[in-house]
């Protein structure tokens, strides 16, 4: 009995479906998962699903230094050996190889090793033209995001979505899992706070993979004019979303670990302040201080290496908090950027104008100055959080 119940526990089934109420342009990927596995197979890795749809096509691929499969083979690479007639690649943020500063312009080349054509997808030409799409049949999207509204992965995703359904080519996204899990937290953000770091109405930590997140754009019609794409994810294997997931490559210069993908979303909002996250040093995102902050312990000088040719505060002693040992964050974190504030010399040029673009609400920042606890903080988001998580139900794939 033991034995056929152990057999039982052992054979598991699972059919990642579209939920019924999923937009009917968007099409999942069946799979049937045999078995137990503690590894993880990304969409990259579940190829027998996606190069039948690729054959006797003219490809676009969207990606950067994160589209790998398991064996560290590089989806271009890997499209190449399968005979896929790759057209054009397409950058994001940080560039085809994923070296450029945040912001930093990143201009069109060719790829030395295989020849290809790369479009920036960052600055001037956040979307595709129609003149660069001319010839593809489809395109691939291959990006790992790591579940925070304002890393701008999930915006070239928006402006790639609308293009492709703009101009008539099917979208293909090969899912990952999110670093950060199923954590849903943060204010949402209002519409006129809509920018490049903060595209759509969702919490600052959304709890979505990117598959998932495309099947979200595409359903509720974010895309200009309620246009939507036709719309294909692959999914991960053996994947929920309570499973921890270590990102084999960095998926940014300044995210050079898990405890720095784990700290972005809660570190990130020092970006709208005048205080540094630890860009210029070997801590990025682990640590946080600023020379105007009340001396302590732990001081950092930042200086120009690789991710940030030009730091915040290069070459001046900061004071603050080393955080690379603390506890892995469930939800986003305020205390250090409350801390911070009141610790500050002048509070007065304490924010800057992108905080707001960050939050997504001048609300925040309004807390913040006026001394608000950060459990009422907390509160005030109660609301909108539910009605996300909500709405987001029938757009997730994985328990």
């Amino acid at each position: 009995m033991f034995q056929s119940f152990k057999k039982i526990t052992f054979i598991l089934f699972l059919i990642v479906s579209n939920a019924s109420n999923a937009n009917s342009s968007t099409e999942i990927i069946k799979n049937k998962i045999i078995g137990i596995s503690n590894e993880i197979k990304t969409g990259a890795d579940n190829f027998e699903k996606y190069i039948p749809l690729l054959k006797d096509k003219k490809v676009g691929v969207v990606t950067n230094q994160t589209g790998i499969l398991s064996n560290k083979t590089h989806l271009v690479d890997f499209l190449l050996e399968k005979k896929i007639a790759i057209q054009t690649i397409f950058a994001p943020e940080h560039g085809f190889r994923g070296t450029a500063d945040a912001g930093e312009h990143v201009v069109d080349g060719k790829d030395p090793k295989t020849g290809l054509s790369i479009i920036s997808l960052y600055g001037d030409n956040k979307k595709p033209k129609a003149a660069q799409l001319a010839g593809i049949d489809v395109m691939i999207f291959d990006l790992q995001d790591v579940g925070a509204r304002f890393y701008t992965y999930i915006s070239s995703l928006h402006y790639v979505m609308e293009a492709c359904a703009e101009n008539g080519v099917p979208l293909i996204v090969l899912d990952r899992p999110n670093p950060n899990g199923g954590i849903v937290d943060g204010p949402l953000l209002e519409k006129e706070f809509t920018s490049f770091v903060g595209m759509h109405p969702i919490p600052l930590l959304h709890g979505m993979t990117i598959g998932e997140y495309a099947q979200m754009v595409n359903g509720e019609k974010w895309l200009k004019d309620g246009i939507q794409c036709k719309l294909t994810v692959i999914p991960c294997l053996d994947y929920n979303r309570k499973m921890d997931y270590s990102l084999p490559v960095k998926p940014s210069p300044n995210l050079p670990n898990d405890q720095s993908i784990n700290l972005y979303a809660s570190l990130c909002l020092f970006e709208g302040t005048n205080v540094s996250m630890g860009r210029g040093t070997e801590k990025q995102f682990q640590i946080y201080g600023s020379p105007f902050l009340a001396k302590t312990n732990f001081t950092f000088t930042p200086k120009p290496n690789f991710g940030a040719k030009d730091p915040l505060y290069n070459g001046k002693e900061c004071f603050g908090e080393d955080l690379t040992a603390y506890p892995k964050l469930k939800q986003l974190e305020l205390k250090w950027l409350l801390k911070a504030y009141q610790n500050t010399s002048d509070k007065t040029k304490f924010f800057n104008g992108f905080f707001t673009k960050l939050a997504g609400t001048k609300k925040l920042q309004q807390q913040i100055e006026s001394g608000t606890s950060e459990e009422m903080i907390r509160k005030s988001w109660t609301k909108d959080l539910e009605a996300f998580k909500k709405m987001r139900i029938k757009y997730l794939l994985y328990k």
